[in-house]
């Protein structure tokens, strides 16, 4: 690393808990925690004392704080409503059961890979399993006593849940057709794959300032939405035709959501793991530490720019400087590769839908056997919490299909059933306040009934509280879980309402006091949906009615 001249900019940032400025001593609790033992360490814990001990022996610390380094968290207490999430301690409000995050980094599973996690789930989890939306695996009930088997069996099909969650590198989203889509620009599985292999699990980033989001792509549909993460390759080809990465940092939604920012550089394949390793040093030292709210690299670059940011990467970290590179081009309607696709080598892919995410160990049983019935047994998850069969003679196609809608997965489903991505909700998470996986599955359904002729692209995101992990300013319709008051007056489940979202462009509307319970929300969905399609012009999309729709007309 190069000696640091501090610019003006960064000067007025005193007080930020930033390292670079010699602000060392933690300022907060988790910061306190960290630095007092490395997240990383957990592991043997785990291994050798708590699993032995059981859960009533795990040291505060590490339960509620460096577990998540091992990709482990508390779940919900079963019975505990919405109302009382705010209001109750962690202690109060987690079971003695865990969810787990198996990391999937690129969405890539090999079918031993698929079989063993549907095996755990099936043993170890009671059968539960979610797709979610960075391409991983969400097993719950899982015991502590039973964790270190657990990743014998990940690690002997090369699968582990390190640094799935935490102040940390979290899973490296990647196109799932890396290698294998017929348009991509580059396939960035090398560059994945080297990234994760040097720095995964590394002490040399197992203390950020908070979660650090990654996602490495040449598809040219932009299937892995680089707007909305913190540090992006995203596939260019230059004026002399060489094919390399334009990156974006500083995305994020949460609270307080932003789009990502062109460094407006050529990155080449060999130098993609020193860029990598240069932005996440300068998030590591510059990353503002004294407030968890403000810990993400999305307010570092609103303060600096990109501009800036850049210079003191070139600078201070890589020692030499990026050349300027092309932006890429728009992203495709349909970012989620559902359907059935052509590949490079002649053979197809077959992409299809779960609801919501919702599947379990038996039915990951069978998409495995059906992988390796129809293709070659090799799957990926996709970020719209879906999957997808890989390598399947083109005769084969349709039975597939059709064997796959026979468990209700499906290859041509409805709008409804392709755009509709839930968070895990009241269910199993503790910051939850509304159901999101069943009310999305009943919503569905729904919809499928009352609006069968729809076929506009619509997505619609339900989250269970403000901290979007369904994305829900950047979707169609975003739901945010809330409590409202009903027509008796009594506090219910429901949700407020953004509209119009639209990924690198604009965030959903807010109309103001739109808000509906969750009994009202097909009732409130068919009415806006049925207003879009009878107002809509030729070709417009719902994002583009809803910025000229008359606020009557959303509610």
């Amino acid at each position: 690393m190069r000696t640091r001249a501090v610019p003006p900019a960064i000067k007025r940032k005193k007080g930020e808990g930033q390292w670079a400025l010699g602000y060392r001593e933690p300022l907060n609790k988790n910061e306190e925690n960290k630095k007092n033992d490395d997240g990383l360490n957990v592991r043997q814990r785990i291994i050798d004392i708590y699993s032995k001990t059981g859960f009533d022996s795990i040291d505060p610390a590490d339960l509620r704080g460096r577990f998540r380094w091992m990709g482990l968290y508390t779940q919900r207490k079963p019975g505990i409503d919405g109302g009382k999430t705010g209001a109750l301690e962690d202690e109060e409000l987690e079971d003695k059961y865990f969810m787990m995050r198996i990391r999937i980094d690129g969405g890539q599973l090999s079918g031993p890979q698929l079989r063993t996690i549907a095996d755990i789930s099936t043993t170890y989890a009671r059968g539960t399993a979610d797709i979610t939306d960075r391409q991983n695996v969400q097993l719950h009930w899982v015991r502590i006593e039973d964790v270190p088997a657990i990743w014998e069996k990940l690690e002997a099909v090369g699968l582990h849940t390190i640094e799935a969650c935490g102040d940390t590198p979290r899973t490296i989203m990647g196109c799932p057709l890396a290698g294998i889509a017929e348009d991509e620009i580059i396939d960035a599985t090398p560059q994945l794959r080297d990234i994760h292999d040097r720095y995964i699990g590394s002490p040399e980033f197992s203390n950020l300032p908070r979660k650090y989001k990654t996602t490495l792509s040449g598809c040219t549909s932009h299937c892995t939405v680089h707007e909305i993460n913190d540090i992006a390759f995203v596939g260019v080809k230059n004026d002399e035709g060489e094919v390399g990465y334009q990156v974006f940092v500083g995305g994020g939604l949460s609270t307080n959501p932003m789009f990502a920012q062109s460094l407006g550089v050529f990155v080449k394949p060999e130098q993609t793991h020193e860029v990598w390793h240069g932005v996440t040093s300068v998030f590591r030292d510059y990353g503002y530490r004294r407030l968890r709210n403000r810990a993400r690299l999305k307010f570092l670059v609103k303060d600096w720019g990109a501009a800036k940011f850049r210079e003191v990467l070139e600078k201070e970290y890589l020692g030499y400087a990026l050349p300027d590179g092309p932006e890429p081009s728009a992203p495709l309607p349909n970012r989620d590769h559902v359907g059935i696709r052509r590949q490079q080598d002649g053979y197809f892919y077959v992409g299809f839908a779960p609801r919501a995410g919702r599947v379990n160990g038996e039915l990951l049983g069978v998409i495995g056997d059906l992988a390796e019935k129809y293709g070659s047994g090799r799957v990926r998850t996709t970020i719209e919490q879906k999957m997808v069969i890989l390598d399947v003679p083109e005769e084969k196609t349709e039975a597939l299909a059709d064997e796959l809608a026979r468990h209700d997965l499906q290859v041509r489903p409805s709008t409804f059933r392709r755009q509709t991505m839930a968070c895990t909700g009241i269910e199993y998470c503790k910051l939850a306040i509304v159901d999101t996986k069943q009310r999305a599955m009943d919503l569905i359904d729904e919809l499928e009934k009352r609006l069968p002729d729809f076929d506009q692209p619509l997505s619609i995101n339900v989250n269970g509280c403000p901290n979007a992990c369904a994305r829900i300013q950047v979707a169609d319709i975003g739901l945010k879980g809330q409590l409202v008051v009903d027509d008796n007056g009594d506090q219910v489940e429901g949700f407020q309402i953004h509209l119009g979202g639209r990924l690198g462009a604009t965030f959903g509307k807010k109309v103001r006091g739109l808000k509906t319970t969750s009994a009202g929300l097909g009732d409130y969905i068919e009415r806006v949906v049925r207003n879009f399609d009878e107002q809509r012009t030729d070709g417009e999309t719902f994002a583009a009615w809803v910025q000229r729709a008359d606020d009557a007309d959303l509610k």
